[in-house]
């Protein structure tokens, strides 16, 4: 099956928000790591941080996923292949509390951290009040840098 990517130096990935299979931050981990096998992830990192919250609580491998992408894989195709190999399977509540705290999820309260959040916010926009989580941040961050005005 051929690869379909998103061209990401023209649209940002999926907004970590969205869910496949109940969990959040998958389908844009997908599209990045789609966009990377075909080179066309522009500044989008699949494997990062975020990314890794993901893969460490499912218990799958970056690479091993990686593959399952580079064969063509269906978004649907590949939660069946994390479901049948995930080091550590979910039971459906333990994956909507997982969702909803990285949903929610902040600056810890250490000075080093919300001082690093709040510069990052600062970049682009210093009059908005709505932006509390590492998701609020990512999906400004992806609307200012295709042209969006926060």
């Amino acid at each position: 099956m051929p690869l379909t990517s998103p061209d990401l130096s023209k649209q940002p990935p999926r907004s970590a928000r969205v869910r496949l299979g109940g969990y959040v931050i998958l389908p844009r981990m997908l599209d990045k790591g789609r966009a990377t096998i075909a080179g066309k992830n522009g500044e989008y990192h699949y494997n990062c941080p975020l990314d890794q919250q993901f893969l460490n609580f499912a218990g799958i491998d970056a690479e091993a996923l990686k593959a399952e992408l580079a064969a063509g894989k269906s978004d649907t195709a590949i939660l069946g292949w994390i479901q049948t190999n995930a080091k550590n399977p979910r039971a459906p509540w333990e994956i909507d509390a997982w969702t909803t705290f990285q949903d929610r999820r902040g600056p810890d309260s250490d000075a080093e951290t919300l001082e690093f959040f709040a510069g990052y916010v600062k970049q682009f926009t210093t009059v908005r009040e709505d932006i509390r989580s590492w998701f609020d941040v990512l999906d400004v961050d992806d609307f200012v840098s295709f042209g969006g005005k926060a």
